[in-house]
């Protein structure tokens, strides 16, 4: 038995050996095709050579420095070049080691300016269902993951809710989509007023829903209209791009494509591309400005943050990711996945949706296509086709409870950026194939 406490403590994983480009091997010699980015975070892949000489290079110079003693030379540089790349008016840089850290700092960042200002009767946060922002007890708490929340909701603290912007199941036969978007934006004025505008501190969403719900985007209008309800009652918009960002979705930030610039923009996974833990939290100057002509401190802090061995990688990434154009690239090998999806999967009788953005795919599967019934969460659909998926020789990333954290199952996609099209015509071929056989198997069942 491992003495690994391990996601499942009823089997221990397959052994990972060696990974390089688009695949993985493991311990049998058996390779993977990594379709999923990890967690939609090995975004070069796995051993790019500019990124683990870059590592070397700063472990030789300087591996770590507390910083309540020091800064560091590259720590400096990548925040200067993310302020660089980064929406206009976030200007200043706050380093963890990860998601969850950088959702908890931009909650602490959020409720300290307040009351830096004298507002501190703000303490509310207001987020959506079927969202996901982090597994420590503050981003457990404004995160909508209701499987994920279950056990601990005792402990977490309240926080307003409102619906996701779920388009394929929320909206109604008789609304166009202007009018969908207008009735969730009405929801949220709705539930600010309902707690008192002037006690709530922020409103948090994914700009693409990731995990929980499976590369879901907004609707047009949707994240400007959250904008413009934030800049009438006061309140902060805290976008989380954990997931969807960093070129993820084909922009650095997927708020590029909405034209709203946030007042807090969490990042991680595709900032380090997975070679050293790193996350960060891209602060609006006026919620800094705040805090220095105040208290001067901000009272956060941990072991970890502004590594410079993460830093030096992290810069490194984005260096590759701007040197070798693969934002462009994304979009393209993204508009040629989802074709191929739609061409392999989209009148499959068990697929009811295909979305997404860039290379941040995701397909819904159903019972039954036309009333979007889903399976029943027993047959553990999800589960089986990654099973399935990883004897073909591919990664995917499955969820269940996609419709309200106990029904329905999706599978999303994250290739690394350096996909070809042929790696693309394979991770559908073998995704094609897993489909298919596991929803044969759960219609038999």
């Amino acid at each position: 038995m491992s003495k690994v406490i391990h996601r499942s403590l009823k089997s221990v994983p397959r052994v990972a050996a060696s990974a390089n480009g688009m695949y993985i091997r493991d311990r049998e010699g058996r390779r993977y095709i990594d379709a999923c980015g990890g967690a939609a975070v090995s975004c070069l892949g796995h051993g790019h050579p500019d990124v683990l000489a870059a590592m070397h290079c700063q472990i030789d110079q300087l591996a770590y420095a507390h910083t309540s003693f020091f800064t560091s030379e590259v720590s400096e540089e990548l925040a200067d070049h993310l302020v660089a790349h980064a929406p206009d008016g976030l200007d200043s840089v706050y380093f963890v080691s990860g998601g969850s850290e950088a959702v908890e700092a931009a909650l602490k960042l959020a409720r300290q300016y307040y009351v830096e200002i004298g507002q501190p009767q703000r303490t509310l946060f207001v987020a959506r269902k079927q969202s996901y922002h982090g597994n420590t007890l503050g981003a457990l708490a404004v995160g909508g993951n209701e499987w994920r929340r279950k056990q601990f909701a005792p402990i977490l603290m309240d926080v307003g809710r409102v619906a996701p912007c779920y388009e394929y199941r929320d909206r109604r036969s008789d609304e166009t989509q202007d009018q969908y978007t207008a009735r969730l934006l009405k929801e949220i004025d709705n539930t600010f007023q309902q707690h008192g505008p002037d006690r709530i501190i922020a409103f948090v969403a994914e700009p693409v829903v990731g995990a929980t719900v499976g590369a879901v985007p907004p609707t047009p209008g949707y994240l400007k209209g959250v904008r413009e309800l934030c800049d009438r009652y006061g309140i902060l918009f805290i976008a989380d791009e954990v997931m969807c960002g960093m070129g993820r979705t084909g922009t650095l930030h997927a708020v590029e494509q909405e034209g709203v610039v946030p007042d807090l923009l969490t990042i991680a996974k595709g900032l380090g591309g997975g070679y050293q833990p790193i996350g960060a939290v891209l602060a609006h100057s006026k919620i800094v400005d705040a805090i220095r002509k105040g208290s001067g401190l901000f009272q956060h802090g941990h072991t970890y943050i502004g590594h410079p061995t993460a830093a030096a990688a992290a810069l490194a990434v984005q260096r590759v990711i701007q040197r070798d154009a693969l934002l462009p690239q994304v979009m393209q090998r993204g508009k040629f996945m989802k074709q191929l999806l739609d061409d392999r999967l989209g009148s499959h009788p068990h697929v009811g949706d295909i979305r997404g953005r860039g290379l941040f795919l995701g397909v819904e599967l159903v019972q039954d296509r036309e009333t979007k019934t889903p399976f029943d969460p027993v047959k553990r659909l999800n589960a089986q086709i990654k099973e399935r998926a990883m004897e073909e020789g591919l990664m995917i990333y499955p969820m269940g409870g996609t419709i309200d954290g106990l029904h329905g199952d999706h599978i999303l996609l994250a290739p690394p950026f350096i996909a070809t099209e042929s790696d693309i015509e394979l991770i559908v071929d073998r995704l094609t194939t897993a489909v298919e056989r596991s929803t044969e198997m759960a219609v038999a069942a």
